[in-house]
């Protein structure tokens, strides 16, 4: 009787079966079949984008590019004998720039003559006709005369040689062979990245034999949520966090020279990308841990303090900058996804069931 009842609860319980039995050797010779796949997918795309490196890193570099760009126009134009000065034409200027303008030579303004070295607080605006010129934005004193704020200054920064800058709006090289090994490292994480998708598949398909039926059944989910976390992750560092970043470090290296090098300021926000796109997989991960009994909502809630601790002390070592707001950029998508884990955790968690 007894086994007859147990046959039945079996039939009943049948998709609560465990998943195929396989030995270690087994398990060995299913994970080396699973590593060469994902090699060779990752293989052939890095042979694909590698046709496309120089567009694909010719996007990750225009954050950096414009921070550079609005970092040396802040450093208005300006003639004069150190060398270390930016003097630009005038269509690579904005109206209301301001900087400081040395004189380079003797010269005349109206009857007043400026000696060589003199300089004045100059702004970029524009003259009666419309035209771009610099005029000054302080009174100049010359000798026994005083110059008005708002006289032109007789320069055109146009025909003028271009001096070098204290800040380069370019990235550079240090050797012939480092553009290579750039667009070689820039193919293989664009590739890595494409491979996302595929590669979770692989590791699902790795741990699922030992997992129930109706359990195998939540693997499109996790991998349709988890590489799409991974994109608005990525996308959210190079267009929320990483510009505010630039702009921040750029500033602090201000009274440098900077030539910042192409390889280093790709390993930095790659690494940041990067980040940011497993940061956003708690929601994924909390779907399959809470479809498989593991999580709760009510544990989430519970930990919430522990969590925010956890979250902040994540964002200061994410940040690759010291001060509180671009840390919060860090932080804040970190508390929004927790608080979506918990949303997450309370659709879709499943009890577990005593064995």
């Amino acid at each position: 009787m007894s086994t007859l009842l147990r046959a039945r609860q079996i039939g009943e319980g049948e998709e609560e079966e465990l998943g195929g039995q396989m030995s270690f050797l087994d398990h060995l010779d299913e994970l080396r079949k699973r590593l060469i796949r994902s090699i060779v997918f990752v293989f052939v795309a890095t042979s694909v984008c590698w046709f496309f490196s120089d567009r694909i890193y010719n996007f990750l570099a225009v954050p950096v590019e414009r921070a550079l760009a609005e970092a040396q126009r802040r450093q208005l134009p300006i003639a004069g004998l150190t060398g270390h000065e930016t003097i630009l034409g005038l269509s690579s200027l904005k109206e209301s720039d301001v900087g400081r303008y040395v004189f380079p030579e003797e010269t005349t303004l109206g009857t007043s003559v400026i000696p060589v070295g003199a300089s004045v607080t100059a702004r970029v605006a524009k003259d009666a006709q419309g035209q771009l010129g610099l005029f000054t934005d302080e009174p100049l004193y010359a000798g026994n005369t005083v110059i008005p704020k708002g006289v032109r200054l007789p320069i055109d920064f146009a025909s003028l040689p271009k001096a070098s800058s204290g800040i380069n709006d370019k990235l550079i090289v240090t050797t012939a062979l480092e553009p290579f090994s750039l667009y070689i490292k820039v193919s293989l994480y664009a590739a890595i990245c494409l491979s996302v998708p595929f590669l979770l598949w692989q590791i699902w398909a790795f741990v699922s034999p030992g997992l129930y039926p109706h359990e195998r059944g939540y693997v499109t989910p996790f991998i349709a949520l988890s590489s799409v976390s991974f994109v608005l992750g990525a996308m959210f560092a190079y267009y929320v966090i990483f510009p505010p970043a630039a702009k921040y470090l750029l500033g602090l290296g201000q009274d440098f020279r900077l030539l910042l090098k192409a390889d280093d300021y790709f390993d930095f926000i790659i690494i940041v990308m990067l980040g940011m796109g497993v940061v956003f997989q708690m929601p994924a991960v909390s779907y399959v841990l809470s479809r498989i009994g593991l999580l709760t909502a009510g544990f989430l809630v519970r930990s919430w303090k522990t969590a925010a601790i956890v979250i902040l002390i994540a964002a200061a070592v994410l940040s690759p900058t010291s001060d509180i707001p671009n840390m919060l950029l860090f932080a804040a998508p970190m508390l929004v996804l927790y608080v979506v884990s918990i949303f997450v955790a309370w659709i879709f968690s499943r009890p577990r069931t005593a064995t």
